[in-house]
């Protein structure tokens, strides 16, 4: 086998396609991208059994073939050769060798035969915006769970219904959701369809795929090896779903919201920072919520406090709770606008505590629509 390919287009693919491989690997396997030359062009895999990415590109290929190599290794050298075009020969005796200029370098082969088969999907699609799933997977993925015990809680919920798809996700103590325009095309379907992908994969996908037009999204398999693919441009990825229900999260937030706050985004967010900066990693921080402002307390070890008010617009009574700061201003992050609205939510449990929704608000007097929510519980507050 031997082609010839531009240096930046190569490396920009090679870097795409290790992007979602583990940094280790239990099956060494595993660690390679799949290169094969032909008439077409070239194609680039990876593929660790849950999530594959996939991408062609134009090159001159003089003998067609098939190699597998150590991608880590093949991007981090393709990232740092001259400014010339590459050359890619399999020799003699089997090693790869790559030139580019006066740099060369052999690289052992892998066995191409032991390498699994790349997923294909062939299931219903739809199209969603990139850029509006990018930001939707921002303002949802960080809230999944980062802990294994509980897979269902570490993966992003997708649901699409009629002209509509959802993100959600939790991790017990908050919830995260979006809604985007979902075009099903003329196989659009009435009936619900749901998926549960790791958030980390989405994360990928989303700053993978931020400006690249629109997005096909296709679900396929059954059982234990249902995957969803996303496709924009020549690059794909695919990812096998988390199995297991989601909770029923949705039921969690409230219809009425009479009861709120609305405060300038960044200066509730500068001021959580500054007063946080004196509290234990785990511990609540203390608001008070009054008609025109709302005040944060915080003590920690070293008999360390900290203080500080900014204005707020209080339509209720008055509020005094506890709220992860962490947790705060991540939602407040995700908003992605001026201003932001904390609604108190009420329970028909006296002894438990409610959550808080936080929504954007396009000013002071104007909501910012319900696209996306934030849903967070409240700490005890110990006195």
């Amino acid at each position: 086998m031997r082609f010839h390919v531009n240096r930046d287009v190569f490396s920009e693919a090679v870097s795409f396609v290790v992007k979602l491989l583990p940094q280790r690997n239990p099956q060494p396997i595993l660690a390679g991208v799949l290169i094969e030359a032909s008439d077409a062009g070239l194609s680039l895999a990876a593929f660790d059994y849950e999530a594959s990415a996939r991408t062609t590109i134009e090159a001159t290929v003089d003998e067609p073939g098939t190699i597998l190599v150590h991608g880590r290794l093949l991007s981090e050298i393709a990232s740092r050769l001259p400014n010339a075009p590459i050359q890619i020969e399999v020799d003699d005796d089997g090693g790869i060798l790559l030139t580019c200029g006066s740099a060369r370098f052999t690289l052992a082969s892998m066995p191409v035969q032991e390498y699994p088969a790349i997923p294909e999907v062939s299931g219903d699609t739809g199209l969603v915006p990139s850029e509006d799933f990018a930001t939707a997977i921002a303002q949802v993925a960080f809230a999944a769970s980062r802990d294994d015990v509980t897979p269902v809680l570490t993966g992003v919920q997708l649901e699409v219904s009629g002209t509509q798809l959802s993100l959600v996700a939790t991790d017990r103590y908050r919830v995260a959701l979006r809604e985007i325009p979902w075009d099903g095309g003329t196989s659009a379907s009435d009936e619900p369809t749901t998926a549960l992908v790791p958030a980390r994969t989405l994360t990928e996908v989303g700053k993978t795929f931020a400006h690249g037009g629109d997005i096909s999204i296709a679900f396929s398999g059954s059982g234990d090896r249902e995957i969803i693919a996303f496709t924009a441009g020549n690059k794909t990825v695919t990812s096998l779903l988390i199995k297991g229900n989601f909770p029923p999260v949705r039921r969690l937030f409230p219809e009425q919201t009479e009861h709120h706050a609305v405060l300038n985004t960044a200066e509730l967010a500068e001021a959580v920072r500054r007063v946080a900066l004196v509290l234990d990693r785990s511990a609540p921080l203390r608001f008070t919520f009054t008609t025109d402002s709302v005040s944060m307390d915080a003590s920690g070890t070293e008999q360390a406090r900290a203080t500080e008010s900014v204005d707020a617009h209080l339509t209720g009574e008055d509020v005094t709770l506890g709220l992860n700061p962490q947790y705060l201003l991540e939602s407040l992050s995700a908003v992605r606008s001026e201003f932001v609205r904390i609604t108190f939510t009420s329970s028909e449990n006296a002894n438990k505590l409610s959550p808080v929704l936080i929504t954007p608000q396009t000013s002071v007097d104007k909501a910012g629509g319900e696209s996306f929510k934030y849903l967070l519980q409240p700490n005890l507050l110990l006195r």
